[in-house]
């Protein structure tokens, strides 16, 4: 089995809950018969604003993330699933990427939506970093350091492979996390310090340096998204 994952931006004059409504409707059903498990991804105007890190480098940013679990990404199985996104998006970029999951979501039942927001974060890697020495970094590294500093109840590390779209962005890893929706608008909650300051600033001096190791100067996409799990594995 092997996991892609689709960035999708939607055409300026199609409102945003329109294309919500639209991908999480005919789309998903469109691709369910293709795809053995499916979760999307959404940018949600309901989302409260708050205090939780945002960070926009690509412009226009994506709108949405499309995670398809697959028999095979051989091109042919892959048809069906990118015409009905291109259906729909007026971008489409795709990669295959070696899913792992640090924290498994044991807190709350998958749904439409999850409980809380996701945190889907879309990640270059440094000029100055190897690909390995970038990877132990992230990876080996980072990892506990993002669980034990947070107040997220899932993490998933998707690492690139290969794009599977023409002209798909030059990512490494695409992340996903899971918080607590009122963690949106209380950054004590969102960095596992409810009521401690000092805790606070312990905790987020930890994560930004932890994550400097891995993510260069020029940022990353942080995007904060409603999960929909649309089919899950049998």
């Amino acid at each position: 089995m092997e996991k892609l994952i689709y960035a999708l931006w939607r055409d300026a004059d199609t409102p945003r809950a329109a294309f919500n409504e639209r991908l999480l409707g005919e789309v998903a059903e469109a691709i369910a018969p293709h795809v053995r498990a499916l979760r999307i991804n959404v940018q949600d105007d309901a989302l409260p604003k708050g205090s939780n890190p945002v960070f926009v480098v690509t412009q226009p940013q994506m709108e949405a993330a499309v995670q398809v679990w697959v028999d095979t990404a051989f091109p042919p199985a892959r048809a069906p699933i990118e015409a009905a996104l291109a259906k729909l998006s007026s971008r489409v970029e795709g990669w295959l990427v070696a899913e792992s999951t640090p924290l498994p979501n044991r807190a709350h039942p998958p749904g439409r939506p999850t409980e809380g927001f996701s945190q889907v974060v879309f990640i270059e890697k440094p000029d100055h970093l190897d690909h390995e020495t970038w990877r132990r970094n992230w990876q080996d590294g980072h990892t506990e350091t993002a669980i034990v500093t947070q107040s997220n109840f899932e993490y998933v590390q998707n690492l690139v492979v290969r794009p599977v779209t023409p002209g798909a962005g030059p990512y490494a890893a695409v992340v996903e996390e899971c918080f607590p929706l009122a963690a949106i608008q209380d950054k004590q909650l969102y960095y596992d310090a409810a009521g401690d300051q000092s805790k606070l600033e312990a905790n987020e001096k930890r994560m930004l340096d932890s994550c400097a190791n891995f993510i260069g100067a020029k940022g990353c996409d942080c995007i904060p998204m409603r999960q929909y799990e649309m089919k899950t594995l049998a």
